[in-house]
């Protein structure tokens, strides 16, 4: 079953066909005219009543066809999350930097909704997993505390900002004193007056402008330099020197858990989380900032960046699964070569939702899909694609969930 799904115009998404949104929705929806100066930030696929998606043939809202029809879920999900779809599937086109957020576990979400219903209006969490669809970049997660001492060291604004008698106790002792220690410097960071972080950051502006280029790249000055023309006097253009940052090629993957800091900067990606719109924000943000509940949920677990990459495995010679440890949500990633005629898509035993990203099929009944298509798949339902343009790989990413 097509569907017709949801674009959401937020400010920091690409404008007009810059928009992987915009040209996928372009393709596949004749009557769809990019405007040059609207922003197209995500298309959302599933069933979330921000942006519910629609039965294309007769406009009836996927969640009412699932309700009256559950039995397309699969017995899994039903026993598991009841009559509804438990994940939600976007297509991300970032054109400066999202806030710096963290997401709830299941447990932290029930009391924020049952404490702050007027912030955070559902009681579920909010893992999401992001695969690159062009370079893609993002801060993920707190830096090694060698690395964020040595960023110390050559940013005395930074220094200035969070508190000399906070940095002294940085990375002394075991890990839990250094958690201990990093939790405090971070939030008195994010406590700061913001007048003193403007007058900081503005400071570090100037000095980075004065830098030969090999130090510049050293303290990570065409980042700073961006994020500080967005979003000028805002303490998370600080976070590059404390949060990773990582850039990822197409295919390429993060996994985002509970209570790890993030904020994705540019590119495009295809994104799955679990149907929830829990944000805690602290930064790179109009919206509103709750300070208190992110400097108290985050982990403060120190990785390298290089940790921070999902992996997926292989399922046949055309798909590979990206299944993250919870059971909202895994997404396959489906690659047809060229010259291949045809190819079955793997039957799941739960539902599905498939979007084509590149290349043109036929599905049955004399179903043409284009780049850009959405369609719906029942559990177990066997679903033959027939490629009607083979001299390019066709690309399409499909979410399920986790369950067996």
């Amino acid at each position: 079953m097509e569907l017709k799904c949801t674009v959401q115009n937020y400010d920091w998404g690409k404008q007009g066909i810059d928009s992987v949104v915009a040209t996928l929705m372009q393709s596949s929806n004749p009557g769809f005219y990019p405007k040059e100066d609207v922003p197209y930030a995500e298309l959302w696929m599933g069933t979330h009543p921000n942006g519910h998606s629609k039965l294309k043939n007769n406009d009836t809202p996927l969640d009412e066809y699932i309700q009256k029809n559950s039995h397309v879920l699969g017995n899994a999900v039903k026993k598991i999350f009841g009559t509804r779809l438990p994940f939600l599937f976007k297509i991300l086109s970032i054109r400066k930097a999202l806030s710096i957020q963290v997401h709830p576990n299941k447990e932290q979400a029930e009391e924020l909704y049952r404490t702050h219903p007027e912030i955070y209006k559902d009681s579920n969490h909010k893992p999401e997993l992001a695969v690159a669809l062009s370079p893609f970049e993002a801060l993920v997660g707190f830096r090694p505390i060698s690395e964020i001492k040595n960023y110390l060291r050559s940013v005395p604004e930074l220094r200035t900002a969070i508190g000399e008698n906070k940095v002294v106790h940085l990375g002394c002792g075991d890990e839990l004193s250094s958690r201990t220690a990093l939790k405090n410097c971070f939030a008195s960071l994010m406590a700061q007056e913001p007048e003193v972080v403007a007058q900081q950051l503005k400071k570090l502006h100037e000095r980075l402008s004065n830098l030969d280029q090999a130090t510049r790249q050293t303290l990570n000055a065409n980042l700073f330099d961006q994020l500080y023309s967005d979003y000028p006097g805002d303490v998370g253009c600080f976070g590059i020197y404390l949060f990773n940052y990582i850039s990822l090629q197409p295919g390429e993957a993060i996994y985002l858990g509970a209570n790890e800091p993030h904020a994705y900067l540019y590119g495009d990606c295809v994104e799955c989380m679990a149907c929830s719109d829990n944000v805690v924000r602290a930064g790179l943000t109009p919206k509103m900032k709750d300070v208190e509940t992110l400097v108290d949920m985050l982990s403060y677990i120190c990785e390298p960046a290089l940790s921070k990459r999902f992996q997926p495995s292989r399922e046949d010679e055309c798909t590979e699964v990206y299944r993250p440890p919870i059971k909202d949500f895994a997404v396959a990633k489906i690659t047809i070569p060229p010259g291949r005629p045809s190819y079955e898509v793997i039957p799941r035993s739960t539902a599905s939702i498939l979007v084509i990203v590149n290349g043109k099929a036929e599905i049955p009944v004399s179903r043409i899909l284009n780049r850009g298509s959405v369609i719906f798949i029942r559990s177990n339902e066997s679903i033959q694609v027939k490629v009607l343009c083979g001299c390019h790989p066709m690309l399409m990413f499909q979410a399920f969930a986790n369950v067996s």
